[in-house]
């Protein structure tokens, strides 16, 4: 059995103690040593701090990230911990320490970094092993942590931050929300492309079937299935941003900030958390702007010996505000599951009042609200008259949540009814986006769409960005974010307003003698007013005679076409050697995402085996965390010469806005919160137990 040291325990007893005259929100409590039963029970793990330093770079990040991991046991055990990270997050450097030891990981193919894990952890060596579950969803697992012998793990990933709303957005996430697995596919068979099992490959080759497993066993949370913690405070984050230009505007809406200015007072700033230390359970939001109010267009290069990589930076032109020609019918999905419960139902209807209010006329509307099932609130689209509009609106203030997040059956419902000809359908989706069978929702979606836009507004403080950015990506429309623990229903309903239709369309680029290749992303989306997009690309140096090379932005503004020329300087020595790094993560997601999509509309034209072949080689030659690649470290010292230890999962908290509702069975390996005995039951067994662990050790080592 398990045994808490003795300081722990008094630690431990006088805490316990306190959590029935505790006040604090159970949403806000973290962990760092939890009770344990004499059956064995499994306890939870600590994360003593996690640290997040960035280098911004214009729009280019390198993040940088250090988790300490301590036992608090007297036993060996194995740790489990599952976090995200930016969807756009290219992993290409981790290292782990061990007392004063520092070993650099290695990028292996995912079996085979399994199997190096597996053989250290029974070789009773230290070991780590970093798997991609989603594109912004990891496991970090820890072989032999030993007590009181601290583990410090470190990443380092690249990204480019978006532009939206004419500011850049740096976004960290810091916790995994509740993800709904629905009982059953929803696609008559076809296969969930949700994260690949190799085991099980083999019994599918005959007929070229994809066998992809669920996600990771979902950890205890705090505040509902492990007791209150003592120290919640355990994420801190330091940015550096280096404008070129004057950095203007800095504020987060998530966080309480301090910004100073840096070496260069005007070009600089320093950022750090107010309180130095925070709860991790919500996404932090660092927004800022560069030279005022303008962001220029441009392209930068970066050459080594694996060739040239280029970025394009594209912004749409400014237009007079003018209604489109055709007039619109707009479907609102609006999520009623268990997740929303509370202030995210709030904030999604304020939304939706302005948004029904903001309709001109001519316009058409439906509104569909789903959760195990999907219904709406008219048969057929209806003209967006005041009389209709006040329906409308009834119709959601009547609305409650409750019931699992059948994103399938929305997308179903949302997609039934054909629009009415001349009219342009825009499908606007209200979501946490709280599910684990993303890609067979994207497949869906891509399968139903047809000429339909899909906006995407995640509504939540750790909302499923890859979701969402999916969704609008392959819906050609935009993707938006409201935290309803922090923004004002002002905010709310101004993001109403975004529903509209992009500035710049049909884009197309001239690459001149560059001769560009593998650009990404494809196809290029539109462009919205407010927005930025960075393009990359490769190019072979040693077919550029000149050390400039002219380029032409082509695509219809207004329905008028629309040219902006541009000049690529292959003598700029500035360029980050980043955009290499970038450039793969950037095709690896255009791939990642033909492989969700049916095979007529593969951008790639690549077979399933082809895009995993591709996407492998690139994670191996630009050293990148994916699908089908992990990150294994290897200590050379034995240090658990019984070479026995137990499995232990690294708790996470609920996060910010998420009601209990939202963790019940049907999440992926959840579970519902126990109810007030079994923590009475808890308590009394784990105080009961520490007082005889602490009475044996007087008498020397002993086992509970």
């Amino acid at each position: 059995m398990l045994q808490i040291n003795s300081k722990h325990f008094a630690l431990l007893s006088a805490f316990l103690f306190c959590i029935g005259t505790s006040s604090a929100d159970e949403s806000d409590l973290g962990g760092t040593i939890e009770a344990i039963t004499t059956d064995g029970r499994t306890f939870q793990l600590p994360l003593v701090n996690s640290q997040v330093t960035a280098v911004i770079d214009g729009d280019i990040a390198s993040v940088h990230i250090k988790q300490i991991f301590e036992n608090p046991s007297t036993d060996a055990v194995y740790a489990t911990y599952l976090f995200p990270l930016n969807e756009d997050a290219a992993i290409h450097a981790m290292s782990m320490t061990v007392g004063q030891d520092t070993i650099k990981a290695q990028i292996k193919k995912k079996n085979a970094a399994r199997e190096t894990y597996e053989a250290a952890k029974s070789a009773g060596k230290s070991a780590a092993l970093l798997t991609q579950h989603r594109p912004n969803m990891f496991t970090q697992e820890v072989a032999n942590l030993m007590p009181e012998q601290p583990v410090t793990i470190e990443l380092t990933y690249a990204q480019i931050i978006p532009f939206r709303d004419n500011a850049y957005e740096l976004v960290v996430p810091t916790v995994v929300g509740p993800r709904y697995m629905p009982r059953e596919p929803k696609l008559g068979g076809e296969p969930m492309l949700v994260s690949f099992d190799a085991e099980r490959e083999a019994e599918h080759e005959s007929n070229g079937a994809w066998v992809l497993g669920p996600p990771p066993a979902y950890p205890d949370v705090h505040g509902l299935t492990i007791p209150k913690a003592i120290d919640p405070d355990r994420f801190e984050f330091r940015a550096v941003i280096r404008g070129g230009v004057e950095v203007a505007h800095v504020h987060s809406d998530t966080h309480s900030i301090d910004s100073r200015p840096g070496a260069d007072p005007v070009r600089e700033r320093e950022i750090s958390l107010t309180e130095k230390r925070t709860i991790p359970n919500r996404d932090l939001i660092l927004r800022y702007e560069l030279g005022g109010q303008d962001i220029q267009a441009g392209v930068l290069t970066h050459v080594d010996q694996r060739g040239g990589f280029f970025s394009l930076l594209i912004t749409p032109p400014e237009l007079p505000v003018m209604s489109e020609i055709a007039p619109r019918e707009i479907v609102f999905v609006m999520d009623t599951s268990g997740s929303m419960n509370g202030l995210p139902l709030d904030a999604s209807k304020a939304f939706m009042h302005a948004a029904l209010q903001a309709l001109r006329p001519g316009d058409a509307f439906r509104v569909v609200q789903f959760s195990s099932t999907a219904s709406e609130f008219a048969n057929a689209a209806v003209l967006a008259t005041p009389q209709n509009v006040r329906a409308g609106r009834t119709y959601v203030d009547h609305l409650r949540a409750g019931g699992g997040t059948e994103v399938i059956y929305a997308l179903e419902q949302a997609f039934s009814v054909p629009p009415k000809r001349g009219r342009i359908r825009i499908v606007v989706f209200l979501t946490d986006g709280y599910i684990g069978n993303e890609i067979e929702v994207l497949r869906r979606q891509a399968q139903l769409m047809g000429d339909a836009r899909v906006y995407a507004f995640g509504v939540g403080s750790s909302v499923n960005r890859y979701l969402l950015e999916e969704m609008a990506r392959r819906g050609r429309g935009l993707v938006r974010y409201v935290d309803p623990t922090e923004t004002s229903r002002e905010a709310a309903e101004a993001l109403a307003r975004r529903i509209e239709m992009p500035v710049l369309t049909d884009i197309e680029i001239d690459w001149g003698d560059l001769q560009a290749k593998n650009v990404t992303p494809k196809p290029v989306p539109d462009l919205f007013a407010g927005e930025a997009l960075r393009l990359t690309g490769r190019f072979d140096p040693k077919k550029i005679k000149e050390t400039s090379v002219k380029l032409a932005v082509n695509g219809f503004a207004g329905g008028r076409e629309a040219t902006l020329p541009m000049v690529l300087n292959l003598n700029d020595s500035k360029t980050p050697s980043a955009l290499a790094i970038i450039w793969a993560r950037g095709r690896i997601g255009d791939l990642m995402t033909d492989l969700a999509a049916p095979d007529a509309l593969r951008v790639s034209r690549l077979s399933d085996g082809g895009i995993e072949d591709e996407v492998t080689d690139l994670g191996l030659n630009y050293d990148l965390v994916t699908q089908w690649t992990s990150f294994v470290a290897v200590s050379e010292r034995v240090i658990n010469r019984e070479a026995t230890a137990r499995d232990a999962n690294v708790a996470l908290h609920q996060p910010a806005g998420v009601p209990k509702t939202a963790y019940n069975p049907n999440m992926f390996g959840g579970s519902s919160a126990p109810e007030p005995s079994f923590w009475v039951m808890m308590i009394l067994v784990a105080i009961g137990a520490g007082y005889v662990a602490l009475r044996r050790r007087e008498a020397g080592p002993a086992r509970i």
